[in-house]
């Protein structure tokens, strides 16, 4: 490192900051390559293993619009029902640092593609936890309702990708710290001219299960109603445009019954 560089290097930081490289949680990448993956394939995107006598999702919810091609320009969509997109499926072959609920190997996530009035992000999301052999042994659905133009806005609908997952080290970004760090981070965090320098943190960006969330704005974790703060489940972030969001993140809680599980997203 330089004199006036003012920066260092993550390895530097893990060292210098030894309670920070403390702080590291295995994630799972996703990878996602755009593809044709199948129901029996985890994928982004992609069409959904699901069960033939459960109703597809449908988003009711009032003051739906899209920007279309005209990015200055909203187009409003007429309120009324629009079929949710498939986001994410994960088959618990794939991801095996992730811990599924006793009796469930797939995790299914949806949410309505279009914009709201109300909330500026992709809204209503969905999240499923199944038994592949039970969808399989019951019926599964052949094809999910297609969305028209129109009915989606193009940044919160993901390419059909295929999942190629690694496991990697993850710690959190500065918005996360707690407070002994900050307290004591300036004194060890100088360049050599004696000033302090705005740290570097080694948090993945990108679509991931479970580490850390790639906050863009101050750390908003959920709490659960029985008073835990939830744990990060998965990430979805830089693979989709999802316009100025900076990431959608999903937590849940493994504490209380009922899978209970909340999410966030940020802006840019």
């Amino acid at each position: 490192m330089t004199a006036d560089s003012g920066e260092l290097p993550a390895k530097d930081l893990r060292t210098l900051i030894p309670e920070y490289a403390g702080l590291a949680r295995t994630t799972t990448l996703l990878n996602p390559e755009p593809g044709e993956p199948g129901v029996r394939e985890s994928s982004l995107g992609g069409e959904l293993l699901w069960p033939a006598d459960e109703p597809w999702p449908y988003c009711a919810q009032e003051d739906h619009w899209t920007f279309g091609s005209d990015p200055l320009n909203r187009t409003e969509i007429v309120p009324g029902s629009v079929p949710m997109v498939p986001i994410l499926q994960l088959y618990a072959r794939d991801v095996p640092e992730l811990e599924f609920p006793e009796g469930k190997d797939l995790l299914q996530l949806v949410w309505c593609a279009l914009v709201h009035e109300e909330d500026p992000g992709p809204v209503m999301p969905r999240l499923y936890w199944r038994n592949e052999a039970e969808v399989v042994a019951a019926g599964a659905l052949s094809g999910f309702p297609g969305v028209s133009e129109g009915e989606y806005d193009e940044d919160n609908m993901p390419e059909p990708s295929t999942l190629s997952p690694t496991t990697a080290e993850d710690c959190p970004r500065w918005l996360d710290l707690p407070k002994n760090i900050w307290d004591t981070w300036e004194p060890r965090l100088r360049n050599t001219a004696g000033h302090a320098v705005w740290p570097p943190d080694s948090n993945i960006i990108g679509t991931k299960v479970g580490g850390w969330p790639a906050w863009t704005q101050p750390a908003d974790w959920p709490d659960c109603e029985c008073g835990h703060r939830m744990e990060h489940l998965l990430t979805i972030t830089g693979d989709i445009q999802l316009g100025d969001c900076g990431g959608v993140y999903f937590f849940r809680c493994r504490r209380c019954p009922g899978l209970p599980w909340d999410w966030r997203f940020d802006c840019h």
